[in-house]
């Protein structure tokens, strides 16, 4: 899209009064862990959670396309970019520990959520210890790993909604968590913050569970080759990765994607993928699975244009 005069210099008014950093028509595949993606027309940082709140609103009184990202650890960004603006939320980054209570902003890193958690004494978001996410991200999909989910921990989620520019509270069920699900994923809601209770353990004991879990992922998964994680929802009763590896899919690539010779589970970025080629690699790997099982995959990463 053009972006109007008004506009751009509205947002460079922001930018002068430090509440939030932008660039224009800046490379998506610098934002995010695939290393993919073209030109996004608007990229922006706020500062802290009321800036964001004003910039979402200002975009969406002014009808300009926008979309909520956090470390971009679980997306990808078409080849032909985003029209419109491509939101931020890593500045949102407040940590608060206060007794077997947690509060995280929406762009705080899990890991380090889950490495201070241990540090205090708290018990529960082990799982989440080497998730290269952010609070907002995981909660929004409900990540987990190792038999954990946010759903296991998360009490409550504050957020925005830009259209009526109130900001919710989320308690409980009204999260509606299920596998890789959330409300989240079906409003227009912009999360700001997640509460996330805990219980009281042994520091030492939790460290060396979340160093287990590090360990296992630096065996298991492709850490060494850019990746945007796990690629598909894991069927129920199948092992998704063995599925793919038992049909001696490992290894498999169109242009520069390939499945991970390490976890069939996972498409890296061997050698400047495109998203078009991810794409067709996905496409081509259901359409192997639903030959030879008859199911249909469903797939984890959230495609953005």
């Amino acid at each position: 899209m053009i972006i109007h005069e008004k506009i751009e210099h509205h947002l460079q008014e922001l930018e002068a009064c430090g509440r939030i950093t932008v660039k224009f028509g800046v490379p998506l595949s610098e934002y995010c862990t695939f290393r993919i993606g073209g030109i996004a027309d608007i990229a922006v940082h706020p500062t802290d959670e009321a800036a964001l709140t004003d910039v979402l609103s200002y975009f969406s009184k002014n009808e300009i396309p926008f979309v909520i990202i956090g470390n971009g650890s679980n997306v990808l960004f078409a080849d032909e970019g985003v029209s419109g603006a491509v939101v931020f939320t890593d500045k949102l980054s407040a940590i608060n520990c206060s007794g077997t209570v947690i509060t995280a902003g929406a762009g705080a890193p899990l890991t380090l959520t889950s490495s201070i958690a241990g540090r205090n004494g708290l018990a529960g978001l082990e799982f989440a210890y080497g998730i290269p996410g952010s609070i907002g991200g995981a909660v929004f999909m409900n990540a987990g790993a190792y038999g954990g989910e946010m759903s296991d921990v998360v009490v409550e989620t504050r957020c925005y909604n830009a259209k009526t520019g109130k900001i919710i509270t989320v308690k409980g069920d009204e999260h509606a968590f299920g596998y890789r699900e959330s409300c989240f994923k079906k409003n227009s809601m912009t999360i700001l913050s997640t509460t996330i209770q805990l219980k009281e353990s042994d520091p030492s004991e939790i460290k060396l569970k979340m160093n287990e879990y590090m360990r296992a992922r630096s065996e298991k998964q492709p850490l060494e080759y850019p990746n945007a994680g796990s690629v598909f929802k894991r069927y129920p009763g199948y092992y998704t990765g063995k599925l793919i590896e038992d049909l001696g899919l490992k290894g498999y690539r169109i242009g520069g994607a390939e499945i991970s010779q390490k976890h069939a589970g996972f498409i890296v970025n061997r050698d400047h993928a495109t998203a078009d080629d991810v794409l067709e690699l996905i496409a081509y790997i259901k359409e192997q699975i639903k030959k030879a099982h008859g199911i249909e995959l469903e797939c984890e990463i959230r495609y953005i244009v």
